[in-house]
């Protein structure tokens, strides 16, 4: 659906959607920081690649929540409104606090690409 193709009421809909996803972002990104932990212990113990990659999917699947929600943040911090009309999010998204809530989220965005990228163990195919 367009951003100005929504109604009113389902700009509610998804504000309150945002918030209660929003309200979960401390605690998620906790859950990332001890995602992170459990995985470089891992590393110092010589784990094998197998759990090195459970712990690694681990950590992508917190990243990957704590990002949609640190955007959710972003979203209601614009406010009902942007989800309507585009000239006022682009001026709301301009405002300091909402900057810091984008930063948050490309950070973890940029976070979550890199450890995708870099991250994840591989583990080697059994040759038939």
């Amino acid at each position: 659906m367009a951003l100005t193709e929504q109604t009113r009421t389902q700009a509610r809909e998804s504000l309150e959607h945002d918030r209660e996803e929003a309200a979960r972002l401390p605690e998620l990104l906790a859950g990332v920081a001890d995602a992170e932990t459990a995985l470089a212990e891992a590393h110092e113990r010589h784990a094998s690649a197998t759990e090195l990659r459970h712990l690694g999917l681990v950590l992508d699947g917190v990243l990957t929540e704590a990002m949609r929600a640190a955007y959710a943040r972003e979203r209601v911090l614009v406010g009902v409104r942007g989800y309507r009309d585009r000239i006022y999010r682009r001026k709301r998204l301009a405002r300091p606090e909402v900057r810091e809530a984008t930063r948050v989220a490309e950070r973890l965005l940029t976070a979550r690409e890199d450890h995708r990228l870099h991250g994840v163990q591989r583990i080697p195919r059994p040759v038939a």
